[in-house]
């Protein structure tokens, strides 16, 4: 055991009525809601980068946190400290009940003066964590690459000019997903961090979109030749740091994957801050995937809607939520996917139990909002509503017609449209009884 966490006792369910803060008041994994146990319908996962890995900076000062794996760059300069750092958030995975935990290959090896010697610093600290996987039972709901840190890929990874970045992160991307095929991983993500451009002017967009879609089209058939049973999912962005993103929002990609003949292959872990970024709500990119029959899994955080950009925050909005999970629920739920907290401190919170706290809140957030959600399924009246404003549909023919026909048909007197309201305010009145 290490002293990070040192006076920090485990997590546990207090009730509605709780005033202590290191406890939950809304999360119990037990507690069955639409016939399944909490825990296995919200599935939770801890970001590796985030919570351990990352110094405290932003784009105009550096490092605030102290942490006892940090030397120079945050990331774990040795191996000694790498297994310092696997070590720390084992520890923090079972203080606050989380199943799952998510990684990218950056944020648990150092990196090394060659592509070989960072495989080996790999392959090292991934035998060490499938150990304390084995010991503590946690499990790794998803893999990825950093294809965005390093200098090498500032101007991408798969869309990059240099065919040489192309073949690095091919080599990469190879090497991540063998080690979370050997953790047992439920899912590869695939991020593109820098998959864009910052200006037109040196930039071949037709060019660039063939790279990054030959790049998926690799990772499938890999994932089908060594036998991996996870999805594949893409994360959208529509930008930052670059102005604009391959991978824009879940519409995007699903047309990008049609264009490559993927879209029976991946599909996309959404998350809130990036719908955001997007122009969209979290629950418009859900509702959207389910029905391009795309949904594989979520990141869950929120942005600082006064900053306009993806600052990462824990989730603390149940009605926003409560949205989303709706979402969720009616997709039938998460199968391989579920709720990865890819969120971050405030650089002002510097103590280890802000890092536990920080979990607990959004882990009740998300049990009251799927709770919520759940209550409002089960209750029917939003989809009697829906299925009510479309019933005039029901054993129409117009969909097999022609316009000449349905033309024919209006003109002979046969429809006459009365418009109907929606009900709009009646349905946010109706959702807010529950929350």
């Amino acid at each position: 055991m290490t002293d990070f966490f040192q006076g920090i006792d485990a997590a546990t369910y207090e009730g509605p009525d709780s005033t202590n803060p290191m406890a939950f008041r809304h999360y119990n994994p037990d507690e069955i809601v639409m016939g399944k146990r909490m825990e296995d319908h919200l599935r939770f996962a801890c970001a590796w980068w985030h919570s351990f890995a990352w110094p405290g900076g932003d784009p105009f000062g550096g490092q605030t946190f102290e942490r006892p794996w940090f030397e120079g760059s945050g990331f774990g300069d040795t191996m000694a400290l790498a297994k310092l750092k696997a070590d720390v958030a084992f520890e923090m995975f079972d203080l606050i009940g989380v199943p799952y935990f998510c990684w990218h290959d950056a944020d648990i090896r150092p990196e090394g003066d060659s592509f070989a010697e960072s495989k080996r610093n790999f392959e090292e600290i991934i035998d060490y964590i499938g150990t304390k996987m084995e010991t503590s039972g946690k499990k790794l709901l998803w893999g990825t690459a950093n294809l965005f840190s390093h200098r090498r890929f500032m101007s991408g990874a798969a869309t990059n000019p240099d065919p040489d970045v192309f073949a690095w992160s091919a080599a990469t991307v190879k090497n991540c997903i063998d080690a979370t095929a050997r953790l047992g991983g439920e899912n590869y993500v695939l991020w593109g961090g820098r998959e864009g451009y910052e200006t037109l002017l040196n930039t071949d967009l037709a060019r660039e979109r063939q790279q990054a879609g030959r790049f998926l089209q690799m990772v499938v058939d890999y994932k089908h030749k060594i036998g991996f049973k996870g999805a594949i999912l893409i994360e959208p962005k529509p930008q930052e740091p670059t102005k604009h993103q391959y991978d824009y929002d879940v519409a995007t990609v699903y047309g990008f994957l049609k264009e490559f003949g993927l879209e029976g292959e991946v599909q996309v872990n959404i998350e809130q801050g990036h719908a955001i970024l997007a122009g969209h709500s979290f629950e418009h990119e859900l509702a959207m995937a389910r029905a391009l029959g795309i949904f594989g899994s979520i990141d869950m955080n929120r942005n600082d809607y006064q900053s306009g950009w993806d600052t990462d925050q824990f989730p603390n909005n149940v009605p926003e939520v409560a949205l989303a999970y709706y979402e969720v629920l009616r997709a039938g739920g998460f199968t391989t996917g579920g709720t990865n907290f890819d969120a971050k401190l405030r650089r002002q919170s510097l103590d280890p139990e802000d890092l536990i706290a920080a979990h607990i809140g959004g882990m009740d957030v998300c049990a009251a909002g799927l709770k919520a959600a759940a209550a409002m399924l089960e209750d029917g009246s939003l989809e009697a509503a829906r299925e009510a404003r479309y019933a005039g549909w029901d054993g129409s023919d117009l969909l097999d017609s022609d316009l000449a026909t349905i033309a024919a048909r209006v003109e002979a007197g046969g429809i006459d449209p009365t418009p109907r309201s929606g009900k709009q305010e009646v349905l946010e009145n109706l959702v807010n009884r529950f929350l």
